[in-house]
């Protein structure tokens, strides 16, 4: 081998590494997004129900870890095996195996990262998915119902609608437009949690018999806040690793630019949710501002490359007012989500999946982005409509209304995340 055949190995060799690195960084960034939502809805709920929330959260990522190393990952991406059709064959399930890519693949231009990276990205990206349905059916769900609904959709239900987009489906095929998943991600998680939340009830006073809507306060605003912060920082990780690699000029830019766009959505979400709630309300409502910023996080997510600064604010604004407004319209609706997750992920991903065509084709790719969304909607909705049901028949979904009152921490727990006072012996 001549010098420059060795140079030029290297080189492949270095890229590869460095792919590598940075996809396994921007996975534990997206990691770190379970924390974000844990804060958030610990935060958004009452001191009685924080217990669970948290137990629930840190649950279903283990939940979604094993699950997907079981076989959600080879539904997914089944690659050579796929058998075709609109569904994955059953054939394609195979537990992860921990064989990676070869030096003779990665200079031959076979493999530009670890497909264990891979994985590891891919893991928490369905983690975050059932992490949105934990806080619109907060409050009032059983435990043990919460996480056998978190087997199925991060083992099945997601796995599907991923592969879809991501996994070369019909969706690929059809030219539906996800960068990072405001559909196969976060309208995903929406959906179930929409499902979810229609079986399950609204929380005991909520809603009055005239029709009265009763604001029920989350006990920790500053840690709901904290929370967000925690989420706006994992996202340059959710977007920025879906880049999927750093190692020339044009890929370093690219990243560089998601990065700016995300981060410039969520703050023009932030700033409108916020005007319209203090020309709405008459008052600047923190739940609403933190609400915005991760509604402008999730319309970018969509297509966050291809903007310019100015127009990704500009998606994230929109979708900082359309999370106002959908928020109060599900309230009006008696749909009682503790945390606006079915507003944020759901009615903002719709947008940020809509917003594609202002950068990306224009009217032309608007078929295909009804296609994805109607899609992924209609299956997953419908997919954990029945599971739901299923569990409600047998195990049941709600506490009862003595637990409820009392807080499920005790119930489902035996523990509080706030004792006031403990005896000793």
């Amino acid at each position: 081998m001549d010098d420059v055949t060795q140079i030029s190995a290297r080189v492949t060799e270095l890229a590869y590494a460095l792919d590598t690195f940075y996809f396994l960084v921007m996975g534990a960034l997206v990691m770190w997004m379970a924390a974000g939502f844990t804060m958030l809805e610990a935060g958004l709920v009452r001191a009685k129900n924080t217990a669970e929330i948290l137990t629930k959260n840190v649950g279903l990522y283990a939940i979604a870890c094993i699950m997907y190393m079981l076989c959600g990952y080879t539904i997914m991406y089944p690659g050579d095996d796929y058998a075709g059709g609109l569904f994955n064959s059953i054939a394609n399930i195979g537990i992860l195996s921990s064989s990676d890519n070869s030096s003779e693949a990665v200079l031959a231009g076979d493999a530009y990262y670890s497909s264990l990276s891979d994985f590891f990205f891919q893991v928490v990206f369905v983690a975050t998915s059932m992490s949105i349905v934990s806080g619109a059916v907060a409050e009032r769900m059983k435990l043990w119902a919460f996480f056998l609904f978190s087997v199925v959709l991060t083992g099945f239900i997601y796995p599907i609608q991923g592969f879809w987009k991501w996994g070369g489906g019909f969706l690929q095929e059809a030219g539906f437009l996800d960068f990072a998943g405001s559909g196969v991600v976060h309208l995903c998680g929406a959906g179930a949690a929409l499902a979810g939340v229609i079986l399950l009830g609204a929380r005991k006073g909520k809603y009055g018999p005239n029709g009265q809507i009763s604001a029920i306060p989350g006990c920790n605003l500053p840690l709901a806040t904290l929370g967000m912060l925690i989420l706006w920082l994992g996202w340059f990780g959710f977007n920025g690793g879906s880049e999927l690699k750093v190692s020339d000029v044009g890929e370093a830019n690219s990243v560089a630019l998601v990065f700016v766009n995300t981060n410039m959505a969520a703050a023009g979400g932030l700033a409108f949710a916020l005007i319209l709630a203090r020309v709405w309300f008459g008052k600047a409502d923190l739940t609403m501002a933190l609400n915005g910023a991760l509604a402008g996080l999730v319309a970018i997510t969509a297509e966050p490359l291809t903007p310019e600064p100015l127009q990704a604010t500009l998606i994230g604004a929109v979708g900082g007012l359309l999370v106002v407004g959908s928020i109060v319209t599900l309230d009006k609706l008696k749909i009682d989500d503790p945390v606006g997750a079915i507003s944020v992920h759901g009615v903002a991903g719709i947008w940020g999946l809509l917003a594609v065509c202002f950068t990306n084709g224009g009217l032309a790719q608007l078929p295909a982005q009804l296609i994805g969304i109607s899609s992924i909607f209609a299956w997953v909705f419908g997919a954990s409509f029945v599971v739901w049901f299923v569990i409600k028949k047998t195990l049941g979904i709600r506490v009862t209304e003595e637990e409820e009152y009392e807080g499920v921490d005790l119930s489902e727990c035996g523990l509080e995340a706030y004792p006031e006072f403990a005896a000793a012996d």
